[in-house]
């Protein structure tokens, strides 16, 4: 998932084939037991084992604002039984809006797919560095 203060970005995968498919972000309550609940309930009606959360660290790998604020949604869902993975996602965004550019997606559409085709993007990174793996 791609975590940000006014929408959540989601994404499913298989981890035994390395595939994410985008899927409809959440609006993002404010509140990160909120939140981590409205994560919860989505993964749990995808059939997800576990979660992964993007973790935006700053260009040199250190935590920035937001990362902290992760790490702690990160923590809230651990509390609720999910297990969870943080992943780097650095350029996550800026790589979901070349594809989108690259399949023709302009303007409003670009803007309503981003937080789940970044989320994807996480999720795609997570796999090919051998997270989720049997």
């Amino acid at each position: 998932m791609d975590f940000g203060s006014k929408r959540i970005g989601l994404a499913v995968g298989e981890s035994g084939f390395g595939v994410a498919s985008p899927k409809p972000s959440l609006a993002a309550s404010g509140a990160l037991a909120a939140d981590a609940r409205a994560i919860a309930a989505e993964a749990e009606r995808h059939g997800a084992e576990a979660i992964v959360v993007g973790l935006p660290l700053a260009e040199d790998g250190s935590d920035t604002k937001m990362a902290r604020v992760c790490r702690q949604l990160a923590e809230r869902l651990r509390e609720l039984g999910w297990s969870v993975h943080l992943a780097d996602e650095r350029m996550t965004s800026v790589e979901a809006e070349s594809t989108m550019r690259g399949a023709g997606l302009k303007g409003a559409e670009t803007r309503k797919r981003k937080d789940g085709e970044a989320a994807a993007r996480i999720l795609d990174r997570f796999f090919a560095e051998g997270g989720g793996a049997a």
